[in-house]
């Protein structure tokens, strides 16, 4: 048994080299760079995100070499991680991991990429760190567990520690410093469900503090900088009051030989993900029976515990992004249009058609579905007809999971769909940047992937 496991996971973060990455590690990595940049540019004009990047404005210099996405401007690593962190967790799109309920592209690649322009990294450098990130954070959120799920956003707090892994392999810091860094982050770490009953703005700041924070932790244990030694697993530690169930055995499970970023899903529907299982049955139901939204007159959602404590609070969204975490909203949606996407969102969350379906939409835990969770989300739903009929629709594999992933043209696709709908990159330039991604390891030289306004 390790009796250090943060140690043992700084060491592996310090340590990992590009030439151990499996050649099927890193092309994931570069589809999950591609999906993260289209969820980036998709937070341009939204409202908290644009208040996050007045924030910036406000505090950080006006030049740099780290690139804000939105805007096209540069600053410094800090705030352009800050505020891309913040765009590219708004509309939903951005990827996660099923067994740490963690989206780590939205606070791992903001980071990365702000720090790899600002010292000049190679593509190599680059993917190395994102790995670092992705396998430090995802096995933080499963050492957490469950429990913390229930009250915490886990990509704000394990995300912290992410970010800090993941900058601090850019920084080439040594097993020792890394700790000091996790040290750092872990005592920042944090991010609450409460928004949800409110439809605050919270879950931009999450992911803009965790990269923000992460980066600052990093380059501060760089500088000599201590942090807490067992700040993971300590008495006094994130998991001493952020859980009830935590297993430090997860930080170490298999690193080096178990890649958990291949396990990551990409998104396919622009909502909360506890609602694509059921969104995915409804849908196969529908499209099977060829039903219209009239003839069914009641849903019910066969759920994990998990989505009845993120979903169950927004009984009556007054917002597009609270409508992403409706249960009933959502499968109106599928209903009315077959699918949830960000324009059926942005029309349609409060139409009349689809408010009174949602009405028809109950969640109801089972114990299948919840015992299989967070590993593998079940997606299980029972449909009345006004016929009498009881149809069933179920899907083992929501669409996006590894098992049922998109391909690197359904990756592109969605990418520019993502661009358009925040007008922020024209097609010409998202396959320009699509190269770049693709041959990743071949830069020599991280730079801006978007010219400046004037230019």
């Amino acid at each position: 048994m390790n009796d250090h496991p943060s140690k043992a996971l700084a060491s592996f973060a310090a340590n990992l080299r590009f030439e151990s990455i499996p050649e099927p590690v890193l092309m994931r990595a570069a589809d999950l760079f591609v999906d993260w940049f289209g969820s980036a540019l998709a937070g341009k004009g939204a409202r908290a995100v644009e208040t996050i990047d007045w924030f910036a404005q406000q505090m950080g210099p006006v030049t740099g070499a780290s690139e804000v996405l939105i805007s096209r401007r540069q600053t410094t690593p800090l705030f352009a991680a800050m505020v891309n962190a913040a765009s590219s967790h708004f509309a939903e799109q951005d990827d996660v991991h099923n067994g740490s309920v963690f989206h780590p592209a939205a606070v791992v690649f903001p980071a990365v990429l702000a720090v790899a322009q600002s010292i000049g990294c190679s593509g190599r450098d680059l993917l190395t760190a994102v790995v670092v990130g992705y396998e430090v954070g995802i096995r933080v959120g499963e050492f957490l567990g469950r429990s913390h799920y229930k009250v915490f956003h886990t990509t704000g707090t394990a995300g912290t520690v992410a970010a800090a892994a993941a900058v601090g392999r850019l920084l080439k810091l040594t097993p020792e410093q890394m700790l000091h860094a996790f040290g750092s982050a872990g005592t920042q770490a944090a991010g609450l469900w409460e928004f949800l009953r409110d439809a605050a703005d919270s879950k931009q700041l999450h992911t803009a503090k965790a990269a923000a924070d992460g980066l600052m932790s990093a380059y501060l244990a760089q500088q000599g900088f201590t942090g807490a030694q067992r700040i993971l697993e300590g008495p006094q530690g994130m998991a001493a009051g952020m859980s009830s169930d935590a297993d430090p055995s997860k930080l170490v499970d298999r690193l080096g030989e178990r890649w958990a970023l291949i396990e990551t899903s990409f998104k396919f529907h622009s909502s909360c993900r506890h609602t694509h299982p059921a969104a995915d049955a409804l849908l196969q139901v529908i499209t099977e029976h060829n039903l219209d939204p009239e003839q069914i007159v009641r849903v019910t959602a066969h759920v994990h515990q998990g989505a009845i404590d993120v979903l169950g609070p927004v009984v009556n969204p007054q917002t597009v992004h609270q409508a992403k975490f409706s249960m009933g909203i959502v499968l109106g949606l599928i209903a009315q249009f077959r699918v949830a996407g960000l324009s059926e969102f942005d029309g349609y969350f409060n139409d009349a058609r689809v408010v009174a379906f949602s009405n028809k939409v109950q969640m109801a835990l089972d114990t299948e579905v919840d015992s299989a969770y967070p590993v593998r989300w079940i997606g299980k739903v029972t449909v009345e007809t006004a016929d009498g009929r009881t149809l069933s629709g179920r899907v083992d594999e929501p669409k996006g999971d590894p098992g049922n992933t998109l391909s690197r043209p359904e990756l592109e696709q969605k990418a520019l769909r993502l661009a358009a709908f925040g007008n922020a990159a024209t097609p010409s330039e998202m396959q320009t940047i699509f190269e770049k991604m693709w041959h990743m390891a071949d830069i020599h030289k991280i730079e801006r992937f978007l010219m400046p306004p004037s230019a």
